[in-house]
């Protein structure tokens, strides 16, 4: 009877949680600044009983709530940061609410409200019938700039976790049985000499000439690193006029790969680039990392036990209205790029579960700093439904459909799944944490997690514009 109790009480509050999400959608802040979220969900998690601890890493919008005491302790990861630029209504034409302003392009305005909604309807039931153990969710920030949980791990919040359950909004339900790319983010600032471009030239050192060479030779090193792998950029700073000279100039990479030790290897020779194109043009280099990420670590069974309870929780349904807008919405993306990345299908709202096993062993192209949560302790991980078959992350589209009730569906759905798995965690239903904790060990044999961010680097808010 306890999960029904799970699944009733989620049902009968779930409007509140739907206006959360809604508001936090409506005041959208990006990474480190998202103290209106970060607030909104404290006090509802104050206001129902948790032990509140904040800031965590010198983050004024990281917190941990906690309830309960004792082992096992299950964690359950929030995000709530929103991104540049991606300001809309809930439209199917593009209309932004303030123009270049943020927006929840990827659903994190959903992704953190399904943890609160889990653990208090969790706390709910332990309540009830007197269930021991801890239950925690994580308030991290910052997961667009790929940082706010390495600083949090740095700190050591995760290290005493039995396990822990997190999940994304997406256009299919699924468990995340692939890896996503371990990514470091890190700023080439080049310094040179200035001068008049065309009365003296000869006497300048243009900062601009050694980040452009510097791309060159990053993008002839594109041939010769392991498949799959990634190198973007885009120069951040490429001087002031075009008849001076450029005294300083910056260049900001992303560089991903399947694992950790792959990145650390494109990166050195990435930095040999830099030190290079400095030595070509006669000009000083040096460099920030700002994120490093690790390679996410899925775990099967616990992957496992969320699609059994995926079974479990209300089956997502539509009415017409939420249909008709989900098929106008997907007129204004290119059916190319829909054929290109998914399967031909007649529906446009995806209703199904999938645990497909294949996918273990691939490697999905994106990254997140949930990589770091998983070296450190098992973590399962699924996707819902929360936007039409063929809409993009971090699209204007995206965003309307995370404020739409097709996302807060979809939302409801990931928080009865987590809400559920972590009451069967709780009970140790079939020894289910000592073979997570076996697999997990297995994989991470004389691999101790270690922060791959600098212990010199601290959280600071990342101009993204």
């Amino acid at each position: 009877m306890s999960k029904q109790n799970i699944l009733q009480w989620i049902k009968n509050n779930q409007s509140d949680f739907t206006e959360m999400a809604k508001k936090i959608w409506e005041h959208p802040q990006i990474a480190y600044e998202e103290n209106y979220a970060s607030d909104l969900q404290v006090s509802k998690l104050k206001e129902e009983g948790f032990r509140i601890h904040s800031p965590i890493g010198g983050i004024s919008s990281a917190f941990v709530a906690e309830y309960g005491s004792g082992k096992p302790i299950i964690g359950i990861l929030g995000e709530y940061d929103a991104l540049p630029g991606l300001s809309q209504t809930v439209n199917t034409v593009q209309e932004p609410v303030i123009l270049d302003g943020p927006g929840h392009g990827c659903g994190h305005n959903l992704l953190g409200t399904a943890g609160v909604e889990a653990v208090i309807a969790l706390k709910e039931v332990m309540d009830k019938y007197d269930i021991n153990g801890t239950i925690r969710y994580y308030g991290c920030p910052a997961e667009e700039v790929l940082s706010g949980k390495t600083f949090m791990a740095r700190e050591g919040v995760f290290d005493d976790l039995d396990c822990a359950l997190t999940w994304h909004p997406w256009t299919s339900n699924m468990t995340l049985n692939m890896s996503m790319q371990a990514i470091v983010s890190i700023k080439f600032h080049f310094k040179g000499i200035p001068a008049h471009a065309a009365a003296s030239p000869h006497a300048g050192r243009s900062a601009l000439d050694a980040v452009e060479l510097m791309n060159v030779g990053t993008n002839f090193l594109r041939e010769h690193v392991l498949d799959g792998s990634r190198i973007h950029y885009v120069i951040t700073n490429g001087g002031l006029a075009p008849n001076i000279v450029p005294e300083h100039a910056s260049v900001w990479y992303y560089l991903r790969a399947s694992t950790k030790e792959q990145v650390e290897d494109i990166l050195r020779r990435v930095e040999k680039i830099a030190q290079g194109a400095a030595l070509m043009t006669e000009t000083e280099v040096c460099s920030e990392i700002d994120a490093f990420a690790y390679d996410t670590l899925p775990n099967e069974a616990l992957n496992d036990l969320m699609f059994e309870n995926m079974k479990l929780a209300e089956p997502l349904a539509y009415t017409v209205e939420e249909a008709k807008f989900a098929q106008e919405l997907l007129k204004t993306v290119d059916s190319n790029i829909i054929k290109m990345t998914h399967n031909s299908t007649n529906e446009s709202l995806a209703s199904d579960l999938q645990n497909d096993k294949s996918t273990k062993g691939k490697v999905l192209t994106g990254s997140t700093d949930v990589g770091d949560v998983s070296w450190i302790t098992p973590v399962g991980s699924i996707m819902a439904t929360c936007a039409p078959i063929g809409i993009q992350l971090h699209t204007w589209q995206a965003t309307a459909s995370f404020g739409s009730f097709i996302g807060f569906k979809g939302m409801h759905f990931a928080a009865q799944t987590m809400a559920l798995s972590a009451y069967d965690l709780l009970l140790n239903k079939d020894h289910i944490l000592e073979r997570a904790k076996e697999e997990f060990n297995l994989t991470t044999i004389d691999k101790p997690y270690v922060a791959g961010i600098p212990e010199n680097v601290k959280p600071r808010t990342i101009n993204l514009a």
